[in-house]
């Protein structure tokens, strides 16, 4: 992938996902299972059957319970080892407090447990009660590369002001991570996010035109691919 292609990540539940979606252009897959709950930490079973079936780099989501509590974070700290020793090395996850602050004590936990690996702080960030300063407090996280965020918690409409905003920021203390924008994400934002300078988009049932209860479509990944590079 050269450097200045723009990133498309779609959501991948099981094998046949993940091939429909490298086979229709995606340069990454986001792996979860349960998307009742938003998207939970699939098994290591599952991560290792997606490994051997595609050769494009996969994020592993670690979140045990829908919301964004950590929960049992010695749990969490658990499958995050046991996905490490199964050969991950890419992760997403995102903590926040009951005031709506980074819930610092549990990112910080598994960011040691993943030992430098490049992870994703996710939409999260959406919910957090001071995006700015969130950035500025897991600004020294080894291995945070990425926000994905929608720019509101309510999704991408809402939150294009926000989005764009933040793209002028890049390279600022905080803003250093790329914009993966996802959440109701459209085909017809790109046009704008794309003039802002964003260069990274994730998709989950947008890549499944028949409801998340059918595979992924390679057709309808590769019709994302085509936007984004146009």
């Amino acid at each position: 992938m050269s450097s200045n292609r723009a990133v498309l990540e779609v959501i991948a539940l099981d094998e046949e996902d993940a091939v429909a979606a490298q086979t229709g252009g995606a340069d990454r897959l986001e792996l979860v299972t349960d998307m009742a709950a938003d998207g939970l930490t699939p098994s290591t079973a599952s991560f290792a059957a997606i490994r051997a079936a595609v050769d494009i780099p996969l994020r592993v989501m670690l979140r045990l319970a829908d919301g964004f509590a950590a929960g049992d974070v010695d749990a969490l700290a658990g499958r995050a080892e046991e996905l490490r020793a199964a050969g991950a090395d890419e992760f997403v996850l995102g903590f926040l407090t009951v005031d709506g602050e980074p819930d610092l004590v549990a990112v910080e936990r598994l960011v040691a447990v993943l030992d430098g690996c490049r992870w994703t702080f996710h939409r999260a960030i959406d919910r957090a009660a001071d995006r700015d300063g969130l950035r500025k407090r897991l600004a020294d996280l080894p291995g945070l590369d990425t926000y994905l965020t929608a720019g509101a918690a309510t999704g991408v409409d809402d939150g294009l002001a926000t989005l764009t905003a933040e793209a002028a920021r890049t390279g600022e203390p905080g803003y250093e991570p790329q914009i993966l924008v996802g959440g109701g994400l459209r085909l017809d934002h790109l046009p704008v996010l794309r003039a802002a300078g964003l260069t990274a988009f994730h998709i989950g049932g947008a890549a499944r035109p028949r409801g998340w209860t059918a595979p992924v479509s390679p057709e309808a990944v590769r019709t994302w691919r085509e936007a984004i590079d146009a």
